[in-house]
């Protein structure tokens, strides 16, 4: 079912899709191409933060549901070396920084619809050169599919005409059991190492161990903590790869996380605003929900040993995240 969501303020219609199947539904809509809605049968309230209207994506949304792009997570200064090229690029942190692509982000976009199903939505945005600083045009498809498991798929694909720079992921804030803030949640990520940050939320360059310190979730435990910080599961892209797992005792509801990708950021909501009109009376307030982003590390081009982000045209990109859910209440 497609239904009329409102009206961006590029006075495009905003479409809500629903798609349905395999013991799970969601809502996307083709603004940031926002999962607003994910159900899973059997257990009532939403999986995951989203508004009840459009507006309230406008005035509060902290990328709640988007897909985050051309580049997600942070670059230091504003400013990278593309080709041999400095360019400058749009900043929107404090600290003159960029975050999640800027101003107006893919988070912030009219998405077109391509194509869909009972159990699949495409999804295509045409990013231009020069957009937020950025050499060459990009064309992106994200497909959302509902798959056994009960599993949510996310596929991100893009190509660029010229030498660019393109780290996309999803970012929905995760709450599994409806409860007021997600510190009793319990979290394993399959990492041995993670990304020291700095004040402004930048890698040092360091790649530190998690042995010994608050960063080791080797072994599933409570989130009970702050963090915003990139998780080293692998040094590359590589074949779908189960990297974290997360659960909530109370509700007996799990979610575990495979992906492409060689990093993992956790963010723990801590800076959510509290305003806006939710679904299931969900909060979106500082901790109530959880944020795994699949994605390759921050701040790459400032930092040669990460993994690189550029993406040529000779190239293709293509992440495959897969969210994959159970309910076993007690």
């Amino acid at each position: 079912m497609t239904v009329n969501f409102g009206i961006s303020p590029g006075n495009q219609a905003v479409s809500q899709i629903t798609i349905g199947g395999h013991g799970m539904t969601a809502r996307i809509l083709t603004w940031g191409a926002t999962l607003q809605d994910l159900r899973l049968d059997g257990y009532e309230n939403p999986l995951v933060i989203g508004f009840t209207n459009f507006q309230d994506y406008l005035d509060h949304s902290q990328y709640h549901g988007v897909i985050a792009g051309r580049v997600i997570n942070r670059l230091g200064g504003a400013r990278a070396i593309i080709d041999g090229v400095e360019h400058r690029l749009a900043s929107n942190q404090s600290g003159g920084h960029m975050l999640h692509g800027g101003t107006v982000g893919y988070g912030a976009r009219d998405w077109r619809l391509v194509d869909r199903s009972a159990m699949h939505v495409t999804l295509a945005l045409t990013d231009p050169d020069g957009s937020m600083g950025f050499p060459g045009t990009v064309e992106t498809r994200c497909r959302y599919s509902l798959i056994e498991g009960p599993s949510l798929r996310s596929d991100l694909m893009a190509t660029s005409d010229r030498p660019t720079l393109l780290n996309l992921g999803h970012h929905s804030y995760f709450n599994l059991d409806g409860s007021d803030d997600i510190c009793a949640h319990h979290l394993a990520i399959s990492a041995d190492r993670y990304l020291p940050t700095d004040g402004d939320c930048l890698p040092t360059g360091e790649i530190a161990p998690v042995a010994g310190t608050t960063f080791d979730f080797r072994h599933k435990r409570a989130v009970a903590g702050d963090y915003d910080h990139n998780f080293c599961v692998a040094d590359k892209r590589r074949r779908l790869t189960p990297v974290a797992e997360l659960s909530s005792p109370r509700s007996g509801v799990s979610m575990g996380l495979l992906t492409t990708e060689p990093g993992l950021q956790f963010y723990t909501g801590q800076g959510l605003s509290g305003g806006g009109s939710c679904l299931g009376d969900l909060r979106n307030a500082a901790n109530a929900a959880l944020c795994l982003e699949p994605q390759m590390w921050p701040d790459a081009p400032n930092h040669r040993h990460f993994p690189s982000i550029a993406l040529t045209p000779d190239d293709s990109y293509h992440q495959i995240s897969q969210f994959v859910f159970s309910h076993n209440p007690t």
